[in-house]
């Protein structure tokens, strides 16, 4: 499965190779930003923008509301996964169904 996951433009660290740094839920890092930068959208002007990363790349341009919603739940998921693991860990197995009871 393919994620792109919302991040925002916080540094443009080599305008001529369209690199910016990003921060994506906490975490930094160095992406191409290539794919949104146009003539009347220039890399300095992509400082604070909301991107959709995906394999180090702004894929495209996100609102902030869009971008915080996609974050929320993308943090709903994660909690729900760890907590099915704990579950799973746990000797949580679901039961046996009617079928396999007999």
């Amino acid at each position: 499965m393919c994620l792109g996951i919302p991040g925002r433009i916080v540094e443009i660290c080599d305008a001529d190779n369209h690199l910016a740094l990003v921060d994506v839920g906490g975490v930094r890092r160095v992406i191409n930003i290539a794919f949104v930068v146009e003539e009347s959208r220039p890399p300095a002007a992509c400082v604070g923008a909301w991107v959709l990363v995906h394999v180090g790349f702004a894929m495209s341009l996100l609102d902030e509301a869009e971008a915080r919603r996609t974050l929320a739940l993308l943090r709903e998921l994660g909690e729900a996964q760890a907590e099915m693991a704990a579950m799973m860990e746990g000797g949580g197995d679901l039961p046996d169904s009617p079928e396999r009871a007999s």
